[in-house]
């Protein structure tokens, strides 16, 4: 639980890129001993969304440029990877199970409210991984979504039309869903590419 509070509060950037976190002042917030709050921010470290610094203490990661095109590179391989267990005999699973985050993307996209489009973002790239199967593909894919969330910061999205943005994922679950292996895959890349490259101005080398 605590675990997952502290990803959060990472993802939504309540606690901040270079942040230190106090195991006294997290375990008083929580309402446990320090123990646990140990724990969580060791799990965190191994995780890579934190990092420890001898004689100094444990930080919340920052992430520069490169890190942005790593993370998007490993995305790109992941999703992808999930996309071909998909295409092959769990496609109709797949379609069924992104079009709710498809259908909250476009209501957000309408209504102007760029962090709820950011939330279905994320949901539809959490239904995407999990339609694969692979537990161990959903465990890869949760760090590096959450990192995705910190490269955009207070910004919550990089598309200048949130529409624009909802456009991208129904096309892509209509590929799926189509059953159209090489629309899917291309427009996934592009997706990925396209990212690092809003990105790019926003984040320094």
């Amino acid at each position: 639980m605590i675990a997952d509070r502290l990803r959060d509060a990472i993802m939504r950037g309540s606690l901040a890129p270079g942040a230190q976190l106090g195991e006294a002042d997290l375990a008083a917030q929580f309402a446990v001993s320090r123990g646990p709050v140990r724990e969580a921010m060791q799990r965190l470290v191994s995780e890579g969304l934190l990092h420890s610094i001898r004689h100094r203490g444990i930080f919340v990661i920052e992430l520069a440029f490169d890190d942005v095109v790593d993370i998007y590179r490993a995305r790109t391989a992941l999703e992808g990877g999930a996309l071909e267990l998909i295409l092959d005999g769990r496609r109709e699973l797949a379609a069924a199970a992104l079009a709710p985050s498809v259908a909250e993307m476009t209501a957000r996209a309408e209504a102007g409210d760029a962090a709820g489009v950011s939330d279905a973002d994320q949901a539809f790239h959490e239904a995407l991984v999990q339609s694969s199967g692979s537990p161990r593909l959903v465990r890869a894919a949760r760090t590096l979504l959450i990192e995705t969330r910190m490269c955009l910061g207070a910004l919550q999205t990089t598309y200048p039309d949130l529409r624009e943005q909802a456009r991208e994922h129904v096309g892509l679950r209509e590929a799926v869903a189509a059953g159209a292996p090489e629309r899917a895959r291309k427009l996934l890349v592009e997706h990925m590419t396209d990212a690092v490259e809003r990105l790019r101005p926003r984040i320094s080398s």
